[in-house]
């Protein structure tokens, strides 16, 4: 099982790279965003290998919460590799859990091959597990944690999914006035996108 590699970008594609480890190239499949991370010269990858009948495919992660959401897609019926790779290249972890704990199925369908039958199984199956998986950054945290945390930590979310930030402070604030100072982060992401759709 190949965990890691470390070598020279040798080449890069639309949805691939060539990692040259002492003079051997591995073919990754890699999300845009791992690969827009990429630096010239000397990358660390994380991988997950794939051995098939037919073929031995490597996958390439920026970072660990990115390989574990890769792992956890591809759980759900419906979403191979090549969809996995899609959602990562259009949602970063804290988007996944904003969106996912929000059932924000609009969101999950701007990935290539996600259509609203899809979207809806993703929020279904993943809902529980999303609050326990890793984001950037602290997105994640159940509750209960710090009420300015959890404010924090929501806005970040609802500007990743696009909101101007003076919109989602607005909403959020409505968020706390209703759901007071405990309420947890998924409670706020809610309150938030829903005073949005307004």
């Amino acid at each position: 099982m190949i965990a890691h590699l470390r070598g020279v970008l040798a080449a890069s594609a639309e949805s691939s790279c060539v990692i040259d480890v002492n003079g051997v190239g591995y073919l990754v499949f890699c999300s845009s965003r791992t690969l827009a991370s990429l630096p010239q010269g000397t990358v660390t990858l994380l991988t997950e290998m794939q051995v098939r009948e037919d073929a031995i495919t490597l996958y390439g992660f920026a970072t660990p919460a990115e390989r574990d959401w890769f792992s956890l897609l591809t759980t759900v019926q419906g979403v191979g590799a090549k969809v996995a790779l899609a959602i990562l290249s259009a949602l970063s972890p804290d988007q996944l859990i904003a969106a996912i704990s929000a059932g924000d199925k609009a969101a999950l369908s701007r990935a290539q091959g996600v259509g609203p039958k899809l979207a809806i199984r993703l929020v279904t199956e993943l809902r529980e597990k999303a609050g326990a998986m890793p984001g950037g950054g602290a997105a994640a945290l159940p509750a209960p944690v710090a009420a300015k945390g959890a404010v924090n930590d929501a806005l970040s979310a609802l500007t990743n999914l696009g909101y101007k930030r003076a919109e989602a402070e607005a909403a959020l604030a409505k968020a706390v006035e209703t759901h007071g100072e405990s309420a947890s982060l998924d409670q706020l992401i809610r309150a938030g996108l829903k005073a949005l759709a307004k």
